[in-house]
């Protein structure tokens, strides 16, 4: 018998539930929705989660495709699963958890007596540190992005490889190799001893279901390779980028693209420019280096200094 909170399931069984996290601001219980898939073979634990920033909702589209699809009995070892982790932006569509003003990504590995974000980070921390492997879905929020997969303990990290290995296995396309900010699930779990990514699946309001789909495959990339499931799978050469340079905007006005995503790019070539409500040029931006076009924003007004998009640099083939 394999448990997540009230989710309970023996071997060759799967059952949903919920994990309480707290009370909200009526004494309401907290509770997180939560799925169980108990293999009837021995294996390995993998741990999936979505939704830890409340807007990103592609990682709930692929749990909600993959879950259904999963039988059992067909499966060696256990997948325990966290639908939504935050649940106070999920239920407004904010990015950040309203009832502390937090980015639950940057709140791990938490505090069980700590604020709201805390302690929702606990509780799912030590659900996913009874893992082998960790996949934390993301998407780029209100930004429009590559489908990549990122590894963000750092290339000097013990775990370096293993991480970068899952991020190959999963296999959208892209790899940014950087390591992130303190707080972040993919920054924290390896230091347990856990190889985990944070894909990031595309961007879009609402869901995009070509980055869902790419989801659902990156996951059963995963299964198949680490033996959950029959079958086998080999990775393909991924591009992966180990550097970032963010572009701001010159002058207010209106974003006119000249380079779309996943495009190279050298230094020099024009990345954008800024027009006035006339179509009149006020400045144009090009690149510092070479490059992929991996993100930029999606409205195209922008006031002076305001983000406008980055460029993946460093970049080589794994």
């Amino acid at each position: 018998m394999v448990s997540l909170g009230t989710a309970s399931a023996s071997p060759g069984e799967v059952d949903t539930g919920r994990l309480e996290v707290g009370e909200t601001r009526d004494g309401s219980p907290v509770r997180l929705p939560v799925a169980v898939v108990n293999g009837a073979d021995d294996g390995r634990t993998l741990y999936m989660q979505a939704a830890s920033d409340g807007d990103e909702l592609n990682g709930v589209g692929v749990i909600q495709r993959v879950v259904p699809r999963l039988d059992p009995r067909e499966l060696a070892g256990t997948i325990l699963i966290v639908g939504v982790v935050n649940y106070h932006a999920f239920q407004v569509a904010e990015h950040r958890n309203p009832i502390d003003d937090t980015k639950m990504n940057r709140a791990y590995p938490g505090d069980a007596r700590g604020t709201s974000s805390e302690r929702i980070a606990a509780a799912t921390f030590e659900a996913a540190t009874r893992a082998d492997l960790i996949l934390d879905l993301h998407q780029g929020s209100t930004s429009r992005m590559i489908e990549e997969a990122r590894v963000r303990c750092g290339t000097r990290h013990r775990l370096h490889d293993d991480c970068l290995e899952l991020a190959r296995v999963f296999g959208c396309g892209h790899i940014l190799d950087q390591k992130g900010p303190d707080g972040q699930l993919a920054r924290a779990a390896p230091d347990e001893g856990i190889p985990t990514i944070d894909p990031e699946l595309g961007g879009a309001v609402g869901w995009d279901e070509h980055s869902i789909q790419q989801g659902v495959e990156g996951v059963f990339n995963v299964l198949r390779y680490y033996g959950f499931l029959a079958g086998d799978h080999s990775p393909e050469p991924q591009t992966r980028a180990t550097g970032f340079d963010q572009y701001g905007a010159p002058a207010g006005g209106l974003v006119d693209f000249r380079t779309d995503l996943g495009e190279r790019v050298e230094r020099g070539d024009t990345l954008y420019a800024i027009t006035d409500v006339f179509g009149a040029e006020k400045a144009e931006v090009t690149a510092d280096s070479p490059g992929i076009f991996w993100r930029c924003r999606r409205l195209p007004q922008v006031a002076t200094g305001e983000y406008v998009c980055s460029v993946g640099t460093d970049v080589t083939s794994v």
